[in-house]
């Protein structure tokens, strides 16, 4: 019950869903208990003791009671759906909303499938015990006390011997919730990871193509699924071998009844309504018993789920936030001997940086894949934490200003463009949705965007496929280039911003950045020496360290690493030039 005292907040708001159906519970096993007396009235006192003119009585009360008990059936099954299904819309709106706060290394090995299995399966897995097994298991409870009362009416001694049997039942009954809640939550994490499975090779299934990977994808698919398959096997072979176990003692109980209430029917001290009454109410005691199991194994799918999402709950955040919001930002960034080793990893990704870019300055960032330039910047918005160091903003420490004022003050864009299955127009002004359409398209006019997207079907009102599929590579990476410039940042970082675009495209975006970049700080990521020409200061980094930093002049006249990538990129134009 930990992980359900865990939960409360969110279903404990609309408990009154809950005690409304309880109330109406209440009513419906009522009558569910008259139909045992109302049989045994009918044998005894009309069939028996000949009472035939009250025959039309019983039918009408009967009838009556039928009436009552559809009706307060729906109240109570939709009070009780309604409690479920407002506590998990809380639940899932929690859930989303820690998912969008995490910091990065949580995502780092955070699988995206298993992440969509507990916001869909568990979630919903956790919903139908709150609609159903809450009021399942306090209407088994109810049926047993109601009939334990009922039958004590009749006969105390035929009570004690039916009920002979009950606690080798209820042994049973927990014996099976030990075996089954760690097969309920073998199931739930193996799910997890078949949806991982199918997430991935979708996301990717041009690589997989491409390489001719199907059959291992296929091979991979398979291990998961048989997985999944043999933890559901391992949990219908529990259910299989409690179940027939307890319907066994269960009809135990029916062979005493029959035996010794047969015998005290022949000795007059029973008369044969009572019998057929009693034989009546051991099943509503038996029969709730032995259903426990089915409520024990939503309450294990539940608890497993649950604790499944408290999981994401119940991760920090981590990174600490001020409420101050300074007036304005000018830009000015400052490392101070930072280090950076992301968790789990022993080698630094950064070492001892130290630089300094003033407003308006462009600083060029270059070096061998992994050397730590987007490690650099991402410390910059925050993504991370640096390990030790400090570094300032406008002389101050970055912590010291909200994530919200930091980030809206940095223009990023990704070295992996991401775009939403929306409109262009919304993809552009998604960081400032209330912008005009006026100033959307003066953003796109100096990505070098405005005109492809005016030669598309719908303009800026084209919508887009999933992360942008139907445009080019460089046509997306301008729209998310668009989409920086729109937010009018102090800080501006292009992470390998031209990567996918030919070099007649990279020079017009070029000459549109360099009115974008005046009076604010640039921090441009190239593997290309031709975008970082015009950069105030390139730092050239390698294995997280700054080996070499300077003007491009200054360091195509020394012969370090700069050098080395200059004279390769460019070894071709000269030997054209000397043919």
């Amino acid at each position: 019950m930990e992980t359900f005292k865990k939960l409360k907040q969110f279903y404990l708001p609309y408990k009154a869903y809950f005690f409304w159906s309880l109330l109406c519970l209440l009513v419906v096993t009522g009558i569910t208990v008259v139909y045992p007396i109302v049989l045994q009235y009918t044998i005894d006192h009309i069939i028996i003791g000949g009472a035939y003119n009250t025959v039309s009585y019983v039918v009408m009360i009967f009838g009556g009671l039928m009436a009552i008990k559809v009706l307060f059936t729906y109240f109570q099954q939709y009070l009780g759906d309604m409690f479920g299904i407002q506590s998990v819309y809380s639940l899932r709106n929690a859930l989303y909303r820690k998912l969008q706060y995490l910091p990065f290394p949580y995502y780092d090995n955070a699988k995206t499938g298993d992440l969509m299995s507990r916001l869909t399966a568990d979630v919903e897995g956790f919903r139908f015990f709150l609609s159903f097994g809450f009021s399942e298991f306090i209407r088994l409870l109810l049926l047993i006390i109601i009939s334990f009362s009922v039958m004590f009416g009749y006969s105390v001694p035929l009570t004690f011997a039916t009920m002979v049997i009950l606690p080798f039942l209820c042994f049973a009954v927990y014996r099976f919730d030990k075996r089954i809640h760690p097969a309920f939550r073998n199931i739930r994490m193996s799910f997890g990871k078949l949806n991982t499975n199918v997430q991935e090779n979708l996301s990717g299934i041009n690589t997989v193509k491409s390489l001719s990977r199907e059959a291992f994808q296929t091979d991979k698919f398979n291990n998961s699924n048989s997985n999944y398959k043999q933890f559901n096997l391992e949990t219908s072979n529990v259910w299989a071998k409690y179940f027939p176990l307890m319907e066994f003692i269960g009809n135990l109980s029916i062979v005493i009844l029959l035996s010794y209430g047969g015998y005290l029917v022949i000795q007059s001290k029973l008369q044969i309504g009572e019998l057929v009454a009693f034989f009546s109410l051991t099943s509503y005691l038996i029969w709730p018993i032995m259903n426990l199991g089915f409520v024990i194994n939503m309450f294990s799918q539940a608890k497993a789920s649950g604790e499944r999402l408290l999981e994401i709950l119940d991760e920090p955040e981590k990174i600490h936030e001020v409420n101050n919001e300074s007036s304005y930002i000018k830009g000015d960034v400052e490392f101070q001997d930072v280090t950076l080793i992301y968790p789990g990893e022993k080698k630094s990704s950064l070492e001892t940086v130290s630089f300094k870019a003033e407003q308006g300055k462009v600083v060029g960032l270059i070096g061998s894949t992994g050397s730590g330039k987007t490690s650099l910047t991402q410390l910059i918005t925050r993504f991370y934490e640096p390990t030790s160091g400090t570094i300032l903003l406008d002389g101050k420490d970055i912590k010291d200003y909200s994530l919200s004022q930091l980030r809206y003050n940095i223009g990023f864009v990704l070295q992996e463009t991401f775009l939403f299955s929306t409109t262009i127009k919304s993809n552009i002004a998604y960081g400032r949705p209330d912008i005009s359409m006026e100033e959307v398209i003066e953003a796109a006019k100096r990505a070098q965007a405005h005109d492809f997207i005016m030669e598309l079907p719908q303009g800026y009102d084209t919508m887009l496929g999933e992360r942008g599929l139907g445009l080019s590579g460089g046509q997306k990476q301008r729209i998310a280039i668009a989409r920086a410039l729109l937010l009018n940042p102090s800080i501006l970082v292009l992470d390998d911003a031209t990567s996918a675009v030919d070099m007649e495209t990279e020079h017009q975006i070029q000459l549109a950045l360099q009115e974008a970049m005046k009076n604010r700080t640039t921090f441009i990521i190239a593997h290309r020496i031709s975008s970082l020409k015009h950069a105030d200061e390139i730092l050239v980094l390698d294995e997280g360290k700054i080996v070499e930093r300077g003007t491009h002049e200054q360091l195509i006249q020394q012969s370090g690493p700069y050098k080395r990538i200059y004279d390769i990129q460019y070894r071709d134009q000269k030997i054209m030039m000397n043919v």
